[in-house]
């Protein structure tokens, strides 16, 4: 065994510490992530960045309730049939757009225009959009580095994935203008400036690559929600390798 304080290989039965004199059963155990940081017989581990990646991105409890488990379980496979609709409608369906999750994308779409106002004209229209992507990017990122939660992170993930695959339908009506909008009125018959991707384009003189641009968000959209998918499968295999019974 080694020393959980400083390291020093011994003998197994050994009730304290034979250099630094710690008393093993009075020791409270650090967590995972501290002794893989602190820990000399892990020197290997932090000489490698992709294995501190791959520890970080999969950190999972030594031991797991499986009351847990079970409802993380539930909530994938709600996911990973859903998903399923999402990746395989196009663009012109506008399937994620016609979804629940499309209002509560919503809100942050609104918030965004209201935070990038100070920046521009442009950024005050772009940043509906980058409002409801930047949202769920940030519950990844607490859920990842502050809670330590990663299969909440995926979950964050995967609901990015779905805000940007939401704005592809919108991109993609720039130039024909034709799709609703909030207050029931269409692009084309409101003023310049009123649908947001319009005036961005036309501004950036992209205008003619709408379809393009709608693709790629749709692309990068998918790609992300089936990166998430098997971000939160591996954790859940990983979980269920230490329930507890």
């Amino acid at each position: 065994m080694n020393c959980p304080k400083c390291g020093h290989e011994q003998n197994d039965e050994n009730n304290e510490c034979v250099r630094c004199g710690l008393i093993f059963s009075q020791y409270k155990p650090l967590d995972y992530d501290r002794i893989l940081i602190r820990s000399p017989f892990n020197e290997t581990e932090k000489r490698s960045p992709l294995k501190r990646i791959f520890n970080y991105m999969f950190h999972t409890k030594d031991e797991i309730e499986i009351v847990y488990f079970i409802g993380r379980l539930i909530v994938f496979i709600f996911l990973f049939i859903w998903s399923i609709k999402f990746l395989q409608c196009s663009i012109e369906s506008n399937y994620v757009g016609k979804s629940f999750l499309h209002l509560v994308n919503l809100p942050f779409h609104e918030a965004g225009h209201i935070v990038f106002r100070p920046l521009g004209r442009v950024m005050h229209s772009l940043g509906g959009s980058l409002g409801q992507v930047i949202m769920p990017l940030i519950c990844t990122l607490v859920l990842l580095i502050k809670t330590r939660d990663t299969f909440g992170a995926s979950i964050g993930l995967w609901w990015m994935g779905e805000s940007i695959l939401d704005m592809a339908p919108y991109i993609n009506d720039s130039r024909s203008m034709s799709l609703q909008l909030l207050g029931g009125n269409t692009g084309a018959s409101s003023p310049y400036g009123f649908h947001d991707w319009n005036f961005v384009l036309t501004e950036l003189n992209l205008l003619r690559h709408d379809h393009l641009i709608a693709n790629i968000a749709a692309t990068g959209g998918k790609l992300i929600i089936s990166l998430s998918l098997i971000w939160g499968a591996i954790l859940l295999f990983r979980q269920f390798r230490r329930l507890k019974m």
